[in-house]
């Protein structure tokens, strides 16, 4: 239990409410992250992904003596530049994140979008959408469907593809849904350059000397 006037760990800034429910679960596996067990809070940004961009370093401002880190989260597609680089953005929210926080906080921009983290070889996957015959068939699917090519890992559109599978499946994309595949699919498997650098920051902000687990 922390005392009373002590920082909490981490705050955590989400375009919506899927990204919320993602970090919420994802937070929870800390040895599957390789981190110390931490208290965070995630809150959401009424203006979604633009406003994450343009104005999310205002938002957690005030937030900067009440935790020890901060992050902001959002898709590139959707954020209103999205003919700049996931990499060029996030330096550009951090900059203005600096100001309050100096190096205490980051940015994470998705490149698409939330969908891509989904899509993984893990048979949770196809569970929890539903599908039959498990990961193979659905990857058949994909294929059949033009969403993954030959050798490709993940949809070249994700969320279009999640979509299609989900309301196929006659299931609902909602927030838990989200919540349910953060909490059962790999985080170790997980290569999208996004997810990588949050893994790092995580690591060398909450670092754990147990060895980590799937």
């Amino acid at each position: 239990m922390m005392t009373p006037g002590t920082p909490e760990d981490l705050i955590v800034l989400a375009a919506d409410g899927s990204i919320k429910a993602v970090f919420e679960a994802v937070l929870n596996r800390h040895h599957s992250l390789g981190i110390r067990e931490i208290s965070y809070r995630v809150i959401l940004q009424p203006d979604h992904d633009p406003g994450v961009l343009q104005s999310g370093h205002k938002l957690l401002q005030a937030q900067s003596k009440n935790y020890r880190h901060g992050l902001t989260v959002c898709d590139r597609q959707g954020c209103g530049k999205e003919f700049r680089p996931r990499e060029e953005l996030e330096a550009s929210i951090e900059k203005h994140l600096s100001n309050h926080w100096g190096d205490r906080a980051a940015a994470i921009v998705i490149d698409p979008e939330l969908e891509i983290w989904v899509w993984t070889d893990s048979p949770h996957v196809a569970e929890v959408i539903g599908w039959p015959s498990g990961m193979p068939a659905l990857q058949h699917w994909l294929r059949s469907e033009g969403f993954l090519a030959e050798g490709q890992v993940k949809p070249n559109d994700p969320k279009t593809a999640l979509q299609k599978a989900v309301r196929l499946r006659k299931k609902r994309q909602s927030s838990s849904l989200f919540r349910i595949l953060a909490s059962k699919v790999s985080l170790k498997n997980c290569i999208d350059p996004a997810f990588l650098k949050l893994r790092a920051t995580l690591t060398r902000w909450f670092p754990d000397a147990a060895p980590s687990a799937d």
